[in-house]
C-alpha cells in the first residue's frame, strides 16, 4: 500500500512531536502539501485538570500561526464560564475563517476522545472528505501518545508544580537527583486551625482550606513563584533565584505576600457577612539555599525542597504568633531588598543554632 506522504508521517514521526501545537500545524501543512484545499484547522483534547476541561489549538494556514483557547470546568475559576461542548471553540473560529464547510472527525473510539476539524476557501469534494477521514484513523495512534503525555505533565504540574513537574520530567526517576538552588522562600500557616477542625464538619473545614489556599498560593504563582508544598493548613512555597542576583525574588515574594493580605481581607469580609470568624495566619519569608529534587524511600520517592533554610522559614513563622505580627522576614532576607522593613529584634528559633535577626513589614 502505498501511504501519502501525510499518512507516513503519521505512522512514522507524529508520535514524536513535542507538542499539540506543534503536531497540528505540521499536519495541515502535509495536507496541504498533498493537495487538500485548508484554510485553517482545530485540534481538540480533553485533559485532566483542576480547572481546564478541554484545550483547543486553532491553526491558520495562511500563516501558520496556531493559538490556543481553554474550556474551563463548571466552577472551576469563579469568573469563568463552564466549558462549551467539546470542540465547539474550533467550530465557531473556524466557520468564521473561510466559505468552506467545516469537516470534523472525532479520533478513536471514547466519547471525550480528541476530535479534528478542517476548513478550506470552498466546500471539500468527496475525494477529500474520504483524504480527511483517512488521515484522522492515521492519526488516532499519534494522538494518543499526545494524550498520554499531555495527561502526565497535567497531573504533575498540578500535583508538583510547573517548575518540579518539569525538572522531575528531565531528570531520571531516581532518589537522590536534584540540584542546590538560591530561592526566597515562603511558609505560611493558619493559626486557629485545630480549633477549626473541631467545631466544625469536615465540608465546612475543607471549604475554609481551600479558600485559605486559593488567595496565598494564587498570590504566589501570580508573582512568579511555585507552591512545593501544601503541608496540612501550611504552605511552602520557592521563589528562584535567577542570574545570581536575589534581589527580584525577595521583591516577588514580598508583592505575593502583600496580594494574599489583601485577598484574605477580603475573605474575612465575606466570612463576617456570612456569621463566620475571620481566618488569621501568619508569613515567614527567607533567602537561602535548598536541595531540590528527589528523596523517599528506595520504591517511593517524593519531589521537595529540603534544607537549613526551609527548616528556618518554618521555624520563623512559629514566630508570628508570640511576637503578634502576621509577616516577618529573616535578616538574611531583609538586606536583599530595598522593600520598607521594620527591625524587631533577634530572635532566637527553635532548633536553629543562630539567632535570627527579625524583621516585620509596615501595617496597612
Amino acid at each position: 500500500m502505498q501511504l501519502s506522504s501525510t499518512l507516513s508521517w503519521l505512522v512514522d514521526a507524529a508520535g514524536e512531536t513535542p507538542s499539540a501545537d506543534r503536531l497540528l500545524a505540521e499536519f495541515g501543512a502535509r495536507l496541504i502539501g498533498d493537495g487538500l484545499p485548508l484554510a485553517g484547522g482545530a485540534l481538540t483534547l480533553a485533559v485532566p485538570h483542576p480547572l481546564i476541561a478541554r484545550r483547543t489549538w486553532l491553526w491558520r494556514a495562511e500563516s501558520g500561526e496556531v493559538i490556543e483557547t481553554l474550556g474551563f470546568v463548571p466552577g472551576g475559576f469563579p469568573t469563568a464560564e463552564a466549558a462549551d461542548p467539546p470542540g465547539d471553540a474550533g467550530r465557531r473560529w473556524l466557520t468564521g475563517l473561510a466559505g468552506g464547510l467545516m469537516h470534523e472527525d472525532a479520533v478513536g473510539s471514547k466519547p471525550d476522545g480528541p476530535s479534528l476539524a478542517w476548513i478550506g476557501p470552498r466546500p471539500f469534494t468527496s475525494g477529500e472528505i474520504d483524504a480527511l477521514q483517512q488521515a484522522a484513523r492515521f492519526a488516532a495512534a499519534p494522538l494518543t501518545a499526545l494524550v498520554a503525555r499531555t495527561t502526565l505533565t497535567a497531573a504533575l504540574e498540578a500535583y508538583l508544580g510547573r517548575r518540579s513537574a518539569a525538572r522531575l520530567l528531565a531528570g531520571p526517576l531516581r532518589r537522590d537527583i536534584g540540584e542546590t538552588i538560591q530561592a526566597a522562600l515562603l511558609f505560611a500557616d493558619l493559626r486557629g486551625f485545630t480549633a477549626l477542625s473541631d467545631s466544625n464538619p469536615p465540608a465546612v473545614v475543607i471549604s475554609a482550606l481551600n479558600a485559605w489556599f486559593d488567595r496565598i498560593a494564587g498570590a504566589v504563582h501570580v508573582f512568579g513563584g511555585e507552591v512545593l508544598k501544601f503541608i496540612g493548613d501550611g504552605v511552602l512555597a520557592i521563589f528562584p533565584v535567577i542570574g545570581g542576583e536575589p534581589r527580584a525574588a525577595c521583591d516577588s515574594a514580598l508583592r505575593a505576600v502583600s496580594a494574599a493580605q489583601g485577598g484574605m481581607a477580603h475573605l474575612d469580609d465575606a466570612r463576617r457577612r456570612q456569621g463566620e470568624p475571620p481566618l488569621s495566619f501568619g508569613v515567614a519569608l527567607h533567602l537561602g539555599e535548598i536541595f531540590w529534587g528527589n528523596i523517599g524511600a528506595a520504591d517511593r520517592l517524593d519531589f521537595t525542597a529540603i534544607g537549613p533554610s526551609v527548616n528556618l522559614v518554618s521555624r520563623l513563622e512559629g514566630l508570628c504568633r508570640p511576637l503578634g505580627k502576621t509577616v516577618l522576614v529573616s535578616g538574611t532576607f531583609a538586606a536583599e531588598t530595598e522593600a520598607s522593613l521594620i527591625p524587631i529584634g533577634t530572635h532566637a528559633l527553635r532548633g536553629i543554632a543562630s539567632p535570627c535577626a527579625v524583621f516585620t513589614v509596615p501595617e496597612n
